[in-house]
């Protein structure tokens, strides 16, 4: 049995190069979307703090270091195929505490909350584009 689970997992059906490099191009627009936004919090940008103060988070530019190395870190982890597995986990994290911070304050639906959704769906369907083995474990 498993024996059977594993060549089942091994052999991923075959995919188009059009497929793959689909998944490429949209998992690559999520990675610079998330470095770029990591990077911001890193100096931080008075943009940043200004954002974060109606959420009631603190605008301690320490704090906001911290949550910009978590996503560059949880990013590139994704980037690479071998560990893009754990950054989706890690980003879908991330991105499902910024859904429920404008939650908290009653963010608009479409244009706030979801935002993060948007944002973990494009990452999720990227990743299942280029990488055979994410699409034999879900099928």
């Amino acid at each position: 049995m498993t024996t059977m689970l594993n060549t089942a997992t091994a052999e991923a059906a075959p995919t188009s190069s059009g497929l793959v490099w689909t998944g490429r191009v949209l998992s690559g627009l999520v990675v610079l979307f998330l470095l770029f936004d990591g990077a911001i919090k890193l100096v931080p940008l008075q943009v940043v703090i200004d954002t974060v103060i109606p959420l009631g988070w603190p605008a301690d530019p320490v704090t906001w270091r911290a949550l910009g190395l978590v996503l560059i870190a949880s990013t590139l982890l994704y980037a690479y195929p071998r560990t893009a597995f754990l950054g989706a986990v890690l980003l879908t994290a991330y991105l499902g505490g910024a859904v429920a911070a404008h939650v908290r304050v009653g963010s608009p639906l479409f244009s706030h909350i979801l935002f993060g959704v948007y944002v973990g769906v494009a990452l999720w369907v990227g990743l299942w584009l280029r990488d055979p083995r994410i699409r034999a474990l879900l099928r």
